[in-house]
C-alpha cells in the first residue's frame, strides 16, 4: 500500500502529463503482478463498492480523535474532502504495517457482510496502522470516491509504455467484464492472443466540441453529418447468437432493455454496432427525461416498457462477419451497416441514424439550429475517410451541439467547494421571482473563474444573513445567467421544475435582481422543451 500511496502523492502533485504517466509506468515497473492489476482496475472505474457509509466514518473518526462530532464535522467543511478530514483528524498510527494493495482491497471487500460493530473494529484497526497518505488512500477506496486526476487514456498510455504494447490493443483488453480476483495481469494485458470473451465491447470513440465555424474542417465534401442523439451512448453485440449491449460507461445492461433480445436472432454474428439508445414511442424519439425513468431501475416492468420503449439508433459498425473493422474508413464502415440493415428485419428496435444530404455548411446550419425539433442536442460531423478510433481523438469526429438553454437568476444560497476549492464559496442556489418571491429552482458550481470565484467569496464572507449547517443564506444582490440543456416537471423540487446539467454561464453584472427571470418563463420552457 505504500507504494500505491506514494505513486497517488506523485500524481496528485502535478499536473503535467508526461509526468503522471512517467510515473505510472514506473509504478508498473515495480508493482506485484496482483497490485498492477488491481491499479489498472481502479484507474478504469472498477473500483471495489462502497462498504461503510460516511455517517459511520465521520463518528468513527471523532470517537479515535477524541473530540466531539461537531467539531469533525466544522473541520470537514474547511477542508472539503471526506477522505482527507479523516486522515487529518487521526492520532498518529500505533503500529507500522507492509501489506500491499491487494491485501488492503480484499480487505475493503471483505467489510460487506459484516455487522456495523466488526466493521468498526477493522477499520479503526487499520487505521491505526497507516499513515497519513495510506489513510488518505484507504478512505477514498473505501467511500467508492477514488478519484485521482488520471484519465483511463492516460493509464492506457503508461501501460503502452511499460508493455511495449500498441495502446489500441490494450483499451481493448481492458474493456468488457473482468474481475482482479479473477484473472492476472498475464493473462489479461500481457497474453499475445487471449481467449477472448464473446461479449467483450471494443473502446468507444469519442468526438471532441466544435468550437469554430464548421468551414475551418474544410471541404464539406470530406465530410458525413448525422443527428446528434440524446440517450445513452451503447455497443450493440452479436456473437455465436448471444445478443450484449454496453453503455459507454462499460456497463453490461442487455438485461435494462430487454426489447433489444430479439435481435440475437435477428442480426447476423460477428456484428457489433455502435448507436445510441433512444426512449422511442411512435416513430420519433422522447425525451431524455423519459428515458430518466428506465435508467437505474433492476427490473423493468411491463407497464414500464409499454409507457417508455426503447431503440437503438445505430451509426456505426465496428465488427463485421467476426472482422475487427475500425481502421476501415467511415464511409465504407456506413455502407456495410446500411447494407446489414437492409437486409434484416430488426422489427423497429434498431434504427439506422439518418445520413444528412448536404452540399454546403450553410445548409447544416439549418439543420442544427432545428435540432431540438427531432430531439437532438445538435449535429455530429464525421470525415469520411475516417477510421474508428479508441477514446477522445480529434480531426475524424466533431460534435456541433445547439446552443444551451438559459435563463437569468438570482443567487440566494452559497457554499463552500470541495478539494482546491474548500476555502472559496463555489456552490451556489439560485432562485427566480414568482410574484414577489424568490423561489429556488436550480444549483451550480462550475462555470465562473478562480478569480469571481474569490471576489464572491469575499463578498459572501460580508453578507451572510444566516447560516445552516455549510449553507450560507445571503442577501440577494447578484443576478447569474445559468445555462443547462434541458427542463422536466417535478414534484420533488419546489420550483416544479428541475433542470439538466445547470451550470453558470456568466455573472451578469449588468442586470439588477428585480431584472431575473420568472417562474413562469421556466415554465413556458418546460412547455417548449415537451412539445
Amino acid at each position: 500500500m505504500k507504494h500505491f500511496a506514494s505513486l497517488y502523492t506523485q500524481l496528485d502533485q502535478t499536473t503535467k502529463t508526461n509526468a503522471k504517466v512517467s510515473a505510472l509506468a514506473q509504478y508498473f515497473e515495480q508493482a506485484s503482478d496482483e497490485d498492477q492489476l488491481w491499479t489498472v482496475a481502479i484507474l478504469s472505474h472498477r473500483r471495489p463498492k462502497r462498504t461503510v457509509n460516511s455517517t459511520l466514518l465521520r463518528t468513527w473518526a471523532a470517537e479515535m480523535a477524541d473530540i466531539p462530532l461537531w467539531l469533525f464535522e466544522e473541520s470537514y467543511h474547511v477542508v472539503g474532502d471526506l477522505s482527507e478530514a479523516i486522515a487529518l483528524t487521526l492520532p498518529r498510527p500505533q503500529v507500522e504495517n507492509t501489506h500491499s494493495l491487494t491485501y488492503w482491497i480484499e480487505y475493503i471487500k471483505s467489510l460487506d457482510k459484516l455487522e456495523e460493530t466488526e466493521k468498526k473494529e477493522r477499520i479503526c484497526a487499520a487505521w491505526q496502522s497507516m499513515d497519513y497518505t495510506e489513510r488518505l488512500v484507504f478512505n477514498k477506496l473505501i467511500t467508492g470516491g477514488f478519484r485521482i486526476g488520471v484519465s483511463q487514456k492516460l493509464m492506457v498510455r503508461a501501460l503502452s509504455q511499460y508493455t511495449a504494447i500498441d495502446e489500441d490493443i490494450l483499451a481493448h483488453r481492458i474493456m468488457g467484464n473482468w474481475d482482479p480476483s479473477e484473472t492476472s495481469f498475464e493473462s489479461l494485458i500481457l497474453t499475445r492472443n487471449p481467449l477472448e470473451d464473446i461479449s467483450k465491447p471494443y473502446p468507444f470513440y469519442l468526438a471532441y466540441a466544435l468550437e469554430e465555424e464548421p468551414e475551418a474542417l474544410g471541404a464539406p465534401a470530406d465530410w458525413a453529418a448525422e443527428r446528434k442523439w440524446d440517450g445513452i451512448r451503447g455497443q450493440l453485440i452479436v456473437r455465436e447468437n448471444e445478443l450484449f449491449v454496453w453503455s459507454r460507461g462499460e456497463e453490461l445492461v442487455t438485461d435494462k432493455f430487454p426489447e433489444f433480445h430479439p435481435l440475437a436472432e435477428l442480426l447476423p454474428n460477428g456484428a457489433v454496432i455502435d448507436g445510441e439508445i433512444l426512449p422511442f414511442k411512435d416513430g420519433r424519439p422522447l425525451t431524455f427525461n423519459d428515458l430518466q425513468t428506465r435508467i437505474g431501475r433492476k427490473n423493468v416492468s411491463k407497464s414500464i416498457l409499454k409507457k417508455t420503449p426503447v431503440a437503438m439508433m445505430a451509426y456505426d459498425l465496428l465488427e463485421w462477419q467476426g472482422e475487427d473493422i475500425r481502421h476501415y474508413p467511415f464511409q465504407e464502415r456506413r455502407r456495410l451497416l446500411e447494407e446489414m440493415m437492409a437486409n434484416c428485419d430488426t422489427q423497429g428496435i434498431l434504427l439506422l441514424s439518418e445520413a444528412l444530404a448536404f452540399h454546403t455548411w450553410a445548409e447544416l446550419v439549418t439543420e442544427r439550429e432545428n435540432s431540438r425539433e427531432h430531439h437532438s442536442e445538435g449535429l455530429m460531423l464525421k470525415r469520411k475517410d475516417a477510421p474508428y478510433q479508441s477514446g477522445r481523438k480529434k480531426g475524424g469526429w466533431w460534435k456541433w451541439k445547439i446552443d444551451p438553454l438559459a435563463i437569468d437568476a438570482v443567487m440566494i444560497y452559497a457554499q463552500r467547494g470541495h478539494g482546491r476549492r474548500a476555502n472559496l464559496f463555489t456552490d451556489f442556489t439560485f432562485a427566480v421571482w414568482d410574484g414577489n418571491t424568490l423561489v429556488p429552482f436550480a444549483k451550480a458550481y462550475s462555470g465562473l473563474t478562480d478569480k469571481e470565484f474569490q471576489e464572491i467569496t469575499a463578498w459572501v464572507r460580508r453578507n451572510t444573513r444566516e447560516r445552516f449547517g455549510p449553507v450560507h443564506s445571503v442577501e440577494p444582490t447578484f443576478v447569474f445567467e445559468i445555462a443547462f440543456e434541458g427542463i422536466r416537471a417535478s414534484t420533488r423540487h419546489k420550483s416544479g421544475v428541475a433542470l439538466r446539467f445547470p451550470r453558470i454561464s456568466r455573472w451578469r453584472k449588468d442586470k439588477t435582481v428585480r431584472e431575473a427571470n420568472t417562474l413562469e418563463d421556466l415554465k413556458e420552457m418546460l412547455r417548449v422543451y415537451e412539445g
